[in-house]
C-alpha cells in the first residue's frame, strides 16, 4: 500500500510538472529570434503571403490565445500539425518514438550488464592487471564522442571487415516488415518474421554498441567504487571470517549493495540517451525521435519542439519513478 500511494502521488505530480514545462517551452520558442513562416515561404513571398500564412497556422493570435488553443488540443490528445510536413505531430511522434525507444533500451540494458560485470570483477581484483585495464577502458569510453565512435565502428565493421550492414536504416530494404508498434524488434517477433528479426538485430548491433560503450563507463566506475566500500566493510570481513564461500559472498553481499545506486544512474543515462542519441541516429540514418526533434528545432517547427520537450519531461518523471522504486527494493534503508 505504501508503494501504491507513493506511485499515485508521483503520477499526480506529473500534471503540474508537464504544465510548467509546457508554459516555459511555449513562451521560449516564440520569443527567440526567428520566424518559422520564413522557412516555409520562398524569398519572393509578399507581406500579404506572410500574413496569410501566419493566420493559417494561428500565429497571428495573442500568445495567451495560442497557448489556450494548444492546451485544449492537448487535452484531446492532439499535439498540433507540423509546419513543415503538414502531418499530425501525434502520428509522427508515434512513428519516431518507437525506434529511439528500441535503440536506447537495448543500449542501456547492455550497458548495465557490461558495467555491473566489469565493475564487480574490477573491484574483486583491485590493484591487479585486470583492474587497471577496466579502469582505463572505462575512462576511454567516457571520454570519446558517440559521433566519432559510431563512425569508427562503421569504418571497421562495415567498410573494412564487411560483417555489419550498411548504416542506412533500421532494416534492410529487401525485407518486408509490417509496422505494428513501430518498434522493429517487437514487430518482427509479433509477426514471426525471422528474416526481419535477423536484419533488425544486425542493424541494431553497431548503434547499440556505440551508445552502450559510452553509457557503461560511468556505471563501471560507480559499481566499482560501491563494491570496494563493501569489500572494505566490517560486515564483509565478518562473512569472510566465518568461511562463507566466495560465490555466496559476492552475490549476497557485494553485488546487492553495489547495485543500490545503479537504478538512479541508469535513469539519468536513460533520460539523456532519449534526446541525446541524435548524433548516433544521424550517423546510422536511424530516423528516430532525436533526429526528428533536431529537424524541428532547425526549422522552428513549434509543434514538434513542444511535443519533444513534453514527451521527454514525462519520460524523465516516469523513469525516475521506476528508479526510486527499484532503489527502495535494493536498499531496505530507503523508505518511500
Amino acid at each position: 500500500m505504501r508503494l501504491l500511494r507513493y506511485t499515485l502521488r508521483r503520477l499526480v505530480l506529473l500534471v503540474p510538472v508537464l504544465l510548467g514545462v509546457s508554459v516555459v517551452t511555449f513562451v521560449l520558442i516564440r520569443v527567440l529570434p526567428g520566424d518559422p513562416i520564413r522557412t516555409l515561404l520562398p524569398p519572393t513571398a509578399t507581406p500579404a503571403d506572410i500574413a496569410a500564412a501566419r493566420a493559417r497556422y494561428g500565429l497571428n493570435e495573442p500568445l495567451v490565445s495560442q497557448y489556450w488553443i494548444f492546451l485544449k488540443d492537448l487535452a484531446h490528445g492532439d499535439l498540433g500539425t507540423s509546419f513543415q510536413t503538414g502531418a499530425s505531430v501525434t502520428s509522427e511522434l508515434g512513428q519516431r518514438l518507437g525506434p529511439t525507444f528500441e535503440l536506447v533500451t537495448c543500449a542501456l540494458v547492455l550497458a548495465v550488464v557490461v558495467g555491473v560485470t566489469l565493475g564487480i570483477t574490477s573491484a574483486l581484483r583491485a590493484g591487479k592487471v585486470w583492474d587497471h585495464i577496466v579502469r582505463f577502458v572505462s575512462l576511454a569510453g567516457g571520454a570519446v564522442s558517440e559521433f566519432w565512435l559510431g563512425l569508427l565502428l562503421i569504418f571497421f565493421f562495415y567498410y573494412h571487415l564487411g560483417i555489419a550492414p550498411a548504416p542506412n536504416g533500421r532494416v534492410s530494404s529487401d525485407v518486408a516488415l509490417r509496422p505494428i508498434t513501430h518498434i522493429d524488434l517487437v514487430d518482427s517477433l509479433i509477426t514471426g518474421n525471422l528474416a526481419a528479426l535477423r536484419s533488425v538485430l544486425a542493424h541494431l548491433a553497431l548503434p547499440v554498441a556505440t551508445l552502450a560503450i559510452v553509457s557503461a563507463a560511468p556505471i563501471v566506475r560507480s559499481v566499482r567504487a560501491s563494491a570496494l566500500q563493501v569489500l572494505d566493510s566490517d560486515a564483509y570481513r565478518c562473512t569472510e571470517a566465518h568461511g562463507l564461500p566466495m560465490r555466496m559472498r559476492v552475490f549476497r553481499y557485494v553485488l546487492r549493495e553495489s547495485l543500490a545506486g545503479v537504478p538512479t544512474l541508469a535513469a539519468l543515462l536513460y533520460g539523456y540517451l532519449l534526446g541525446g542519441a541524435v548524433l548516433v541516429e544521424y550517423v546510422f540514418s536511424w530516423q528516430g525521435f532525436g533526429q526528428w526533434a533536431l529537424h524541428g528545432m532547425l526549422f522552428r517547427d513549434y509543434p514538434i519542439v513542444q511535443a519533444f520537450v513534453l514527451v521527454s519531461a514525462a519520460f524523465y518523471v516516469l523513469v525516475f519513478l521506476v528508479a526510486d522504486v527499484l532503489h527502495a527494493v535494493l536498499d531496505p534503508r530507503v523508505r518511500l
